[in-house]
């Protein structure tokens, strides 16, 4: 009984020292370059914990921290405030563009025949095998004036030669590589909670004069609800702080917080700046996991 209970102790207790090491330790140490002052030393603020000098050395250092970082942030006289808002938008529409895009293809994928799903799912996460980067910049490729998708608008006839589109360095392109770059997050837990459902429900309706779409509104899309809320959030929070995407193919107008914060750490060198908007990033993406974790708690309650 002693090895089966030290065993089981074992097997819980990996995963929370995983968590420990990698997410709560680095975090405080951000948290606490949050709270402190930027200098010109290494490393560039202060004050340092030494541990060596002493608990009253440590005590003043712990003294000298503060909040003044977040006022900063969190002040109407920067472009914080604008970039978490701008963020939160650009995340929020392209979440709901993945969700237009994905349930269709997830739809498809769960509605194929059996011998085919491995080969469509092996589609769908085949872009994976290629470096993000580089797929991020064919986009480019693609977008500029003289790309792939203006060639061919030229070819058809469809637009002058003399006027392209203009889509590269624009909100529009944002929107564009978010898609293509999460929709397979958008569509794995889409096609798992479609795929698992009982497709008796669906002629049981039909036998008893229920219309397709009626049928799809009242029974495929409740069931399918847990692959939307889980699509959503994998694709919602890494948006919100992404970087590469924006920098890449928005223009000088896109502001997100991922940029945002980049600037402050490399170009500004503020430390200190940088780790309170990180923070507040890591706190504004908590609410809808919580929120999610709130709607499976009712959940299972009903069930």
């Amino acid at each position: 009984m002693a090895s089966k209970a030290t065993g089981r102790w074992l097997v819980l207790a990996v995963p929370y020292l995983w968590l420990l090491a990698l997410f709560l330790v680095p975090f405080l140490i951000v948290f606490k370059i949050s709270l402190s002052q930027d200098a010109i030393a290494q490393p560039p603020y202060f004050p340092t914990f030494d541990l060596a000098e002493g608990w009253a050395a440590f005590k003043e250092a712990f003294a000298e921290l503060s909040f003044e970082n977040y006022g900063y942030v969190l002040s109407w006289d920067n472009e914080f405030i604008e970039a978490y808002g701008s963020s939160l938008w650009i995340a929020g529409i392209s979440t709901l563009l993945l969700l237009l895009v994905g349930y269709p293809i997830a739809y498809g994928m769960a509605r194929a025949p059996k011998s085919l799903r491995p080969t469509l799912l092996m589609l769908v996460i085949l872009p994976f095998w290629t470096s993000f980067l580089i797929r991020v910049y064919a986009w480019i490729g693609i977008l500029s004036p003289e790309g792939l998708l203006n060639q061919l608008l030229f070819a058809l006839g469809i637009i002058n030669r003399d006027a392209p589109l203009q889509i590269l360095n624009t909100d529009t392109a944002v929107y564009i590589g978010i898609v293509y770059s999460y929709l397979p997050f958008m569509i794995l837990p889409l096609y798992a909670a479609l795929e698992k459902m009982d497709e008796t429900l669906l002629e049981a309706a039909a036998d008893l004069g229920c219309p397709p779409f009626a049928a799809f509104w009242k029974i495929t899309w409740p069931l399918s609800l847990p692959g939307v809320f889980a699509g959503c959030l994998l694709c919602f929070i890494p948006a919100v702080g992404e970087f590469v995407i924006p920098d890449l193919l928005g223009g000088s107008d896109t502001l997100m917080i991922g940029k945002v914060l980049w600037t402050e750490f490399s170009v500004n060198r503020s430390w200190t700046v940088s780790s309170a908007v990180a923070v507040l990033l890591l706190l504004v993406l908590v609410i809808p996991i919580v929120f999610y974790q709130n709607l499976q708690a009712r959940e299972v309650e009903r069930r």
